[in-house]
C-alpha cells in the first residue's frame, strides 16, 4: 500500500493527554479570583490551542486588565498540582506510538516546563525525547504556521508528506496554513463525538474520536514494525 505520509506531528494538550478540560476549569477559577469572569465557551473559543502570552494579550483587550506578574507562575503551579492528581493519557495513544512505521514528533503551544511535566506524569518522556517543539521557539504561535513548519523542518519532512493530529480550531488552522494534512481528534473530554463541524477556515481533512480507529484509517502507517 502506498504511503501518504512520512511524518506524524501530534499536538499535546487535548490529543496525547486529556488536559484541556482541567486547564479550562483552573483558568476560569484563577481569573475569577482576580475579577475576570469568563465561561467555558469563551475559553474554548479564545484560548484553546494558544500560548500563554496570547492568552494574556486577549484578556487585556477584552477586559482592559493586565494580570499581575506572578499570575502565570501561580496558575501553572496550581495547574500542575492538579495534573499530578488528575491528568491521564488518551486511551490508545501508547499503542499507536509503539506501532507507527514512520517518525513522529510533538508540537505544542504549552511552555517547555509544562509539556515536560505533562509527559512525565503520563509516562511519555522517552517516547518524545528529542522530538518536542514548543511555541516559545517561534515568532508566532498557532494559528500561524510557524510551529508546525519548525517541527517538520527539524524532522526533515516536507509539509506535503506530513500529517498533523490536532484538536483545537487554532491548531487546525496552523497545520493547514503550513501546507500539511490535518486530522482532528475529538475524543478528549472537552470535545466528544457530538462536536459541531468546524467553520470553513478551520475545516480539517479528517476526524476521528478514538486512537483505536487509527490502524484502520492509516493501515500504511501503523503496523508491527515501528520506526525508532
Amino acid at each position: 500500500m502506498e504511503r501518504r505520509f512520512d511524518l506524524v506531528i501530534f499536538d499535546c494538550d487535548g490529543v496525547l493527554i486529556d488536559s484541556e478540560a482541567i486547564s479550562a476549569r483552573m483558568l476560569i477559577a484563577e481569573l475569577a479570583a482576580r475579577g475576570v469572569e469568563v465561561d467555558l465557551p469563551y475559553v474554548a473559543h479564545n484560548f484553546l490551542g494558544r500560548s500563554y502570552p496570547v492568552v494574556l494579550a486577549q484578556i487585556r483587550r477584552d477586559f482592559g486588565i493586565s494580570l499581575p506578574p506572578d499570575f502565570e507562575a501561580s496558575y501553572r503551579e496550581r495547574l500542575l498540582a492538579v495534573f499530578d492528581r488528575e491528568l491521564r493519557i488518551m486511551p490508545g495513544v501508547r499503542e499507536v506510538l509503539g506501532a507507527l512505521r514512520v517518525p513522529y514528533c510533538l508540537a505544542t503551544s504549552s511552555s517547555p516546563g509544562r509539556v515536560a511535566r505533562s509527559l512525565e506524569i503520563v509516562g511519555l518522556v522517552q517516547a518524545f525525547a528529542g522530538r518536542v517543539t514548543t511555541a516559545s521557539e517561534v515568532a508566532q504561535g498557532k494559528p500561524a504556521p510557524d510551529l508546525f513548519l519548525l517541527a517538520g523542518q527539524r524532522m526533515g519532512c516536507p509539509p506535503s508528506r506530513t500529517l498533523v493530529i490536532e484538536d483545537s480550531l487554532n491548531g487546525i488552522q496552523s497545520g493547514l496554513a503550513a501546507g500539511m494534512t490535518v486530522w482532528r481528534f475529538i475524543g478528549g473530554s472537552h470535545l466528544g463525538p457530538g462536536t459541531p463541524l468546524e467553520p470553513p477556515s478551520a475545516r480539517p481533512d479528517g476526524r476521528f474520536a478514538s486512537f483505536d480507529e487509527l490502524p484502520a484509517l492509516l493501515p500504511e502507517l501503523i503496523g508491527r514494525e515501528p520506526v525508532t
